[in-house]
């Protein structure tokens, strides 16, 4: 178990580092599985609503900054309009 930044909890740890180099493995050591797959799903929705491409090294390095922001606190951005679908 570690403690999660993102949801202040403790909770399961990913089994590797998502992304590499240093803040890959900050996230491994502070992030929970269940936090990196809210992340998956925000990016997700960025990608489709925003229509951004991968290929793009603009789109990369900005999901990697939203990434940092959605992780570890600081304004990430919303998909203007968008409404979570009910359970």
């Amino acid at each position: 178990m570690i403690f999660c930044q993102k949801l202040q909890k403790d909770g399961e740890p990913m089994s590797f580092a998502p992304v590499p180099g240093e803040l890959g493995q900050r996230i491994l050591e502070n992030i929970s599985a269940e936090a990196w797959k809210l992340w998956i799903n925000h990016q997700t929705m960025l990608i489709n609503e925003k229509h951004l491409s991968l290929a793009d090294p603009e789109a990369r390095k900005y999901l990697t900054g939203e990434m940092e922001k959605f992780l570890f606190g600081g304004d990430y951005d919303q998909v203007e309009g968008y409404v979570p679908p009910s359970k």
